[in-house]
Formats: structure tokens, sequence, C-alpha cells
């Protein structure tokens, strides 16, 4: 079967076209897909689907994606299926272009967080209007090198987002953090981050399903969320270990721009041997 693989800031995923719905996408699969060393290795697989052959239902937040010719079917390196990805979402947007899949440098992409649409930037870079940002309150967890204390934050996804007072560099990413199951019951990203100069976030990420990875879309919306005062609109830099996005806050939602690159294609036998 036909692969192609991509990153932004270097969060890496292995892309599958299966436009008419035909794979048969199982846990085990990714997992072996994901497999930094006995498969082709990223922190997700895209799968490239068009909607009408999606073959699941449609509903809540996900409700409007049904609008869009193209879905971006994510799973964590794990196998777990994931509402949403903002790296993945630019990466995704890049292979449809790239692949004469759509012509338009303006479109919509479906995912399970609902319709997203995109813009090519003529410097190569994409953004992407992330749709609603929600504040939750706060929240904790408890990281290999003791607690932290932070700010629960949907971003299509849950996310707890921790500011921190050392270099994010120093916090122990080594292990999955321990959640409160009445906070995140169905787990979440946990982000570290620190403003290292006005409009300047350090950040970095424990994602659920592919542990600490060197960027991550959606948790750098949530940082920059923890890191705005209530009810203000803010730009952010925000530097990862793989790169630098930049976000808008306003109006209660948010704008990710950043890179998205493809960097090889080629064909892989599916299932993969482990």
């Amino acid at each position: 079967m036909r692969f192609a693989k991509g990153h932004g800031t270097e969060n890496d995923f292995v892309i599958l076209p299966d436009p008419d719905g035909e794979l048969d996408l199982d846990a085990a699969t990714v997992a072996a897909l994901c497999d930094r060393r006995a498969g082709l290795g990223a922190d997700g697989v895209l799968r490239v689907v068009r909607t009408k052959a999606l073959g699941e239902p449609l509903a809540g937040e996900a409700a409007d994606a049904a609008r869009c010719e193209w879905f971006m079917d994510y799973r964590n390196a794990d196998g777990s299926v994931a509402e949403m990805c903002g790296n993945g979402v630019r990466v995704f947007a890049r292979y449809l272009r790239e692949a004469a899949l759509v012509g338009d440098t303006v479109f919509e992409v479906g995912t399970r967080a609902g319709a997203r649409r995109v813009t090519l930037e003529d410097d190569g870079d994409v953004t992407v209007d992330m749709g609603p940002v929600r504040v939750l309150g706060p929240g904790r967890a408890e990281l290999a090198d003791g607690p932290v204390r932070g700010v629960r934050v949907s971003v299509g996804n849950p996310h707890l987002a921790c500011r921190v007072a050392r270099p994010v560099a120093e916090v122990d990413l080594g292990r999955p953090p321990v959640l409160r199951e009445e906070e995140f019951p169905h787990g979440a990203n946990v982000e570290v981050f620190r403003e290292v100069a006005p409009g300047v976030l350090e950040m970095r990420v424990y994602e659920r399903g592919a542990a600490e990875t060197r960027s991550c879309g959606t948790g750098i919306v949530a940082a920059a969320a923890a890191a705005t005062p209530p009810g203000e609109d803010a730009e952010w830099t925000v530097q990862v270990p793989g790169g630098v996005c930049a976000v808008v806050l306003e109006g209660g939602a948010a704008r990710l721009r950043g890179p998205a690159v493809i960097v090889a294609e080629g064909d892989v036998r599916l299932p993969v041997a482990r």
C-alpha cells in the first residue's frame, strides 16, 4: 500500500491514502506502522479518506465535518483514535495539495472535532482555524519529578497546560503523567510551558497515546490559552523542541500557523509484522 511521511515542527506522521474507505485500519496495525524500529516510525497515522466513505456517524462537535470532502482520520501511535491534531491537520492539508486531491489553497478538512479551515501560505506555512478554545478550570497532574498544577483546556481534545517557573527542559516527562479521572475521564495531553520573553513561550508536551513528542499543535494552542488572561485576545510565538509555531487567540477561537512538509513516499506491506 502507498504511504507518505510528513511532519509539522517534527511531530511526524505516516499518511495512508484511502479515499474510498477500503482500509481496515486496526489499532495493532497503527502501532506497528508507528514503531520507530520495526515500522516506519511516527507519532501517529493520518488516514486520508473521503468523508462520505468514512463509515462512521458524525455527531456532536464532529457534525459539521460532514460538509467536507476529505476527512482526517487521526490515530495516536498506540492505535487509539484522537479527536484532533493541530500539527497533523497542517500536514494532512499539505499532502492533499501535493497529491492534487485539492486545487485550492484555502479549504476545509473534516476532523472528529469538526470542520477546520486551512490556508496554505506562500512561505510554506499552513494556517489552521482551530475552532473554539475552552478554558475549563484548574487541574493537576503528577509528573515523574513531582506534582504540577495547570489549566484544563479543550481544543477539541483535552489538555492540562501547566505554567512552570524553571526551564521546561528541566522537567521530567519520562513517564506518563498521572491525572485525576474526575478531571480527565478520557485522559489528556499534558503541557509544561514558561514565558521566556513578552509574547514568547517555550513548551514541552506528553501526548496521550504517544508519550513525549517534539511538538503538539493543539497543545501549543492550549498553552497559549493558559498563558492569556481570561477574556483577552493575544498573539503568541511558541517554541517547542521541534520548531516554532504562532498562535492568534481571538474571540474565544484560535488560529495556528506553522510549517508542514512531506518528506517521503513509498509502499508498505500491511499488516506490518512486529
